[in-house]
């Protein structure tokens, strides 16, 4: 075993990152549909429950079988199937110019974006930890923060099925001692991410009246402590406070209106796991100034 590792090591560590790139727009196609299906799905969980539980009779698509697999792509115009070749990640949306193949009607281009946007985050990964278990973890973290970024902006909800298993995913990881912490660590982070972010949203609630924070963002830093450990998490409120602050004011938002925070907690702990080394040294080093280590 140890023999065939060192080959694949001498083979492919050579073109870690390249293999990333590639390996990262392939990903991406994938991640395009999870991003759409996923509250889709949920939203016809929902309606289907309700629907059962009142004797209201389902249409005819809330009876068909909906999935990350089926049905098969489809244009939501014309209806018509994506062929293989219309699936190559960000080559089919230039031959398609845009458009789908028989009705015409136009392909967003945050499709062929988040493609590209998950090859340059695969490869940054393969840069700073090269051929390892940590960028090939890495690669996980990453994608699930994309599809969290991208549906929290939509539709200002991190599903349960997708936070979830990135806390445990993050637990089973560093249990393994091949995660950036100890297991210890990891649990804490978990423990005081969730925490944290539930004990502020309580003073904001008794003080307001009303919730500041959502369920969903509780989990994500949960989920980003057990990755990344306790120590980094004032450092990952700092960045998304300021991430988030920033977002409101180049989109205008309203004072009254409700921002996504997720996207922000999601940047901000990728950020951190990508310069973690500097990160954590810069923690350790404000630590032993003020007398705490």
């Amino acid at each position: 075993m140890n023999d065939l590792y060192s080959w694949i090591n001498e083979a492919y560590a050579p073109w870690t990152v390249q293999l990333a790139v590639v390996f990262g727009l392939l990903v991406g196609s994938f991640l395009n549909v999870v991003i759409y299906r996923i509250p889709v799905m949920m939203e016809r969980e929902w309606t289907v429950f309700a629907k059962t539980h009142l004797d209201i009779a389902l249409t005819n698509e809330e009876k068909e079988p909906f999935s990350l697999t089926k049905p098969a792509s489809r244009c939501p115009k014309c209806g018509s199937s994506v062929k293989p070749w219309q699936n190559i990640p960000v080559l089919s949306y230039i031959l398609l110019k845009g458009q789908c193949h028989k009705c015409h009607v136009h392909i967003s281009l945050r499709y062929p974006l988040i493609e590209i946007l998950t090859a340059c985050v695969f490869g940054i990964v393969a840069v700073c930890y090269g051929w390892s278990w940590i960028t090939l973890t890495g690669f996980i973290f990453s994608a699930i923060l994309i599809v969290l970024t991208f549906i929290d902006a939509d539709t200002q909800y991190l599903p349960d099925e997708l936070t979830n298993p990135l806390i445990w995913l993050g637990l089973l990881t560093n249990s393994t001692g091949n995660g950036l912490v100890d297991l210890k660590q990891s649990l804490l982070g978990a423990v005081f991410g969730y925490l944290s972010l539930w004990l502020l949203n309580k003073i904001h609630k008794t003080i307001r009246g009303i919730d500041g924070i959502g369920g969903g963002d509780f989990k994500l830093l949960a989920a980003l402590g057990a990755w990344l450990g306790s120590l980094v998490l004032p450092i990952i409120v700092l960045v998304a406070a300021i991430i988030g602050i920033l977002a409101a004011v180049v989109m205008k938002v309203a004072k009254s209106q409700p921002i996504a925070f997720g996207p922000s907690l999601a940047i901000a702990g990728w950020v951190v796991f990508i310069a973690y080394d500097k990160v954590i040294a810069g923690v350790n080093w404000w630590l032993h100034q003020s007398g705490f280590a």
